[in-house]
């Protein structure tokens, strides 16, 4: 079992920054892909940021470039946001993916950017 935590949403306003963590506890040795989700009112829930075990990251083309996710350790994940625009209001998930089951939510963070 993993247990995911997020953390650092609030309200901000447009151009600003905020920084979301993300702290796993449990089985983390059994996490290979650890990201951010978001679900904006009426929308899909989305990939915002990914980091795999090796390092490599990949990013939604909306947040590329003002996004970076970053892993302190083995249960810690952050997701810098700058440069936050309306359009970029959600509920932020943490994302924890393992061998051979289906992946782990956190409970959810909400972003909200005033225009």
């Amino acid at each position: 079992q993993v247990q995911l935590v997020e953390s650092g949403g609030g309200l901000v306003q447009a151009g600003g920054s905020l920084r979301l963590s993300c702290a796993a506890s449990g089985s983390t040795f059994s996490i290979t892909t650890i990201g951010w989700y978001r679900q904006a009112p009426g929308k899909q829930r989305e990939l915002v940021a990914a980091v795999r075990n090796g390092g490599s990251t990949n990013y939604a083309d909306s947040v590329e470039g003002r996004f970076t996710i970053s892993r302190a350790n083995a249960s810690t994940v952050y997701l810098q946001m700058n440069s936050l625009k309306f359009e970029d209001t959600a509920v932020y998930y943490c994302n924890a993916e393992v061998w051979k089951r289906p992946p782990y939510w956190g409970q959810g963070t909400q972003v909200t950017v005033s225009s």
